[in-house]
């Protein structure tokens, strides 16, 4: 088993694309969750909906790309309101239920082959990040320094979005040390206190329900350029569920635990990916207790069991406290 290689790829992927699109879509579940104490279980829906908006800005509608990027902030804002007008007054596990069953049924709806004109349908929207990839710097094949090796097109989004990635991240600190974010962090404590001081809790959640949907916008947006793609199958619920389990991997309601956490999701990944390959291989693991393809899916399986300990014995994740944990039923 090569132990050089499997670190190599899992600090590769732990820096990677994947890691930067996980890291801004669970700052904006962060937002939700570990700053306003909202259940949101469907946050992938705001990564389509920053994708489609993109996609669709330029291959559908014929707009300036950097005009697509907007585009899909504004998806993304008007997904939350849609989302959020209705549901924010009501307690309990109202908005969990509708955004995960809302997600789900925006990914329905643009595969259906009535939109196909419109969104691709199933095959989704192609050839529409070209005119970005004329700013690419990095023209080789692949790039290769230290444990790091990435394709000239991952190179040039990496470096876009890292700083980007630190960019919100520091926005939202200096916005949760405002008065703004201790509003809300009061209303995740306790919204009957809030509400009793005299602050609207609904405007406040709505608030904040839009800023991190364009923030998790952004995300798919970064994926969607960085794929050069935008497929509906992509946005399926159980991405939700990974981007919280990076959240909680982290730490909920930390400001650099969506980072962290992301990094940390991707190398485990990686790592148990490449482990149990190399056991394969060498004949450790027979060919008819597990073949090549369901590797991917038993991966996913340990991480999970993983996290399912880290739940029982450090349920605040790395850096979070308990304290972010022990939410009372909205």
């Amino acid at each position: 088993m090569n132990w050089n290689s499997i670190f190599q790829q899992a600090i590769s992927q732990a820096f990677g694309l994947n890691a930067v699109v996980f890291a801004m879509a669970t700052i904006g579940l962060n937002v939700h969750f570990g700053y306003t104490g909202l259940l949101n279980f469907g946050h992938i829906g705001f990564v389509a909906m920053g994708g489609y908006g993109v996609g669709m800005a330029i291959t559908t509608f014929g707009l300036n790309p950097y005009l697509g990027l907007l585009v899909g902030i504004i998806y993304a804002l008007l997904f939350a309101l849609i989302l959020g007008v209705p549901t924010l007054r009501l307690r309990g596990d109202y908005l969990a239920i509708v955004t995960i069953a809302a997600s789900e049924v925006f990914r329905i709806v643009v595969r259906s082959t009535t939109l196909a004109p419109l969104t691709g349908g199933n095959t989704g929207i192609t050839a529409f990040a070209a005119p970005f990839y004329e700013l690419n710097p990095f023209t080789e094949r692949l790039y290769s320094f230290g444990p790091f090796f990435y394709t000239g097109p991952n190179l040039f989004m990496i470096t876009i979005g890292w700083p980007l990635v630190i960019l919100v991240t520091l926005g939202i600190w200096q916005l949760m040390r405002s008065p703004w974010g201790r509003v809300v962090k009061a209303i995740r404590e306790d919204e009957d206190a809030a509400r009793a001081l005299g602050k609207n809790a609904y405007w406040y959640k709505l608030q904040s329900l839009m800023l991190g949907g364009a923030i998790g916008g952004l995300a798919g947006i970064l994926l969607a350029i960085g794929n050069s793609t935008v497929q509906p199958d992509y946005f399926v619920p159980v991405q939700t569920f990974f981007l919280w389990a990076a959240l909680i991997l982290g730490g909920v309601g930390r400001i650099w635990s969506p980072i962290v956490g992301s990094m940390l999701f991707w190398a485990l990944l990686t790592i148990t990916d490449g482990v149990m390959r190399g056991l394969q291989s060498t004949g450790a693991i027979p060919s008819w207790l597990m073949d090549g393809p369901q590797v991917g899916q038993v991966r996913f399986m340990l991480v999970g069991l993983g996290l399912a300990l880290l739940m029982v014995y450090r349920p605040q994740g790395i850096f979070g406290s308990r304290q972010e944990m022990m939410l009372d039923a909205r």
